[in-house]
């Protein structure tokens, strides 16, 4: 057989093979149906997942959630003592709310709670230390010693420069004011539209003192 004949037979060969379907055994075949990969939790492509809401501040004005288990009930057995955390507590703020069922005041201090009591008050009430009279709205009233509870400062400025007095409009605790901060003792009185039971909570992160008032 010539070179020229050799040459027809091998191409003839080659063009039987391609029409049989005979392919490039390397070429790899298409997704079936064309779609896509699914993504996966971690590629690019996954969906991140949604993060939580922060937890509501339960001493903040605005907090309507009820504090965590554990939490004291109310109760109309006073006096209620705390020796505190703290012999030095500096308050830092000082707010009030209202709530579904209950009235709040709140003390923020920088170093923890100090030793503290609160009771019954009866009027007159006075100033500290200058014995002046001081009145207070209500018909029944709280008063709040906080031993080491003060905003006086080594430097002689003021770790609080807010509101000391508090004309609320609350269905219960109508009235708060500050009595006076002397020698690092601080005295409150609280007004109330009528007697009733409290509850006091003592709070971490930031420390505070936070007070109910129960209607």
């Amino acid at each position: 057989m010539t070179t020229l004949s050799r040459s027809l037979t091998t191409l003839l060969v080659a063009l039987a093979l391609v029409a049989c379907g005979g392919g490039d055994p390397a070429t790899p075949s298409s997704t079936p149906g064309g779609s896509e990969p699914t993504a996966t939790a971690g590629s690019p492509d996954a969906a991140s997942p949604t993060s939580s809401a922060p937890a509501s501040d339960p001493s903040s004005p605005g907090a309507s959630v009820e504090p965590s288990g554990g939490a004291e009930a109310f109760t109309c057995d006073l006096p209620i003592v705390d020796a505190g955390t703290a012999p030095i507590a500096n308050i830092v703020d000082v707010r009030v709310g209202t709530h579904d069922g209950y009235d709040r005041l709140v003390f923020e201090f920088e170093q923890g709670t100090p030793e503290l009591t609160l009771d019954r008050a009866e009027p007159p009430f006075t100033q500290d230390a200058s014995g002046m009279p001081l009145e207070v709205d209500g018909e029944s009233f709280l008063g709040l010693v906080m031993r080491g509870g003060t905003k006086q400062l080594d430097s002689g400025e003021s770790s609080y420069d807010g509101r000391t007095e508090f004309d609320t409009g609350f269905p219960m605790l109508v009235h708060a004011v500050e009595a006076g901060d002397f020698e690092r003792q601080s005295t409150w009185y609280l007004g109330l539209a009528e007697e009733a039971c409290v509850r006091v909570l003592l709070l971490d992160e930031p420390p505070r003192l936070v007070i109910d008032v129960e209607r």
